[in-house]
């Protein structure tokens, strides 16, 4: 059996040294859960949207009830 060179060697330990890198990078940038943070900040702003609009509805059809009471 032949022991590998040092030229061998080192060309291995490059090529695996490139894989648990792109490993690393795979597993820092993945997407975790459904959604991204910046998704999920999205989606509440969208719910607090709704929320502030139907409050603005609501309390201007209160009034126009007030107003139409007065008259």
């Amino acid at each position: 059996m032949r022991i590998p060179s040092q030229g061998v060697q080192i060309l291995l330990s490059i090529l695996v040294a490139l894989v648990i890198t792109a490993a690393a990078i795979a597993v820092v940038t993945a997407h975790f859960g459904p959604t991204s943070h910046a998704e999920l900040e999205v989606q509440e702003e969208r719910i607090d949207t709704r929320a502030d609009a139907r409050e603005e509805r609501r309390e201007a059809a209160e009034e126009r009830r007030e107003e139409a009471t007065e008259r």
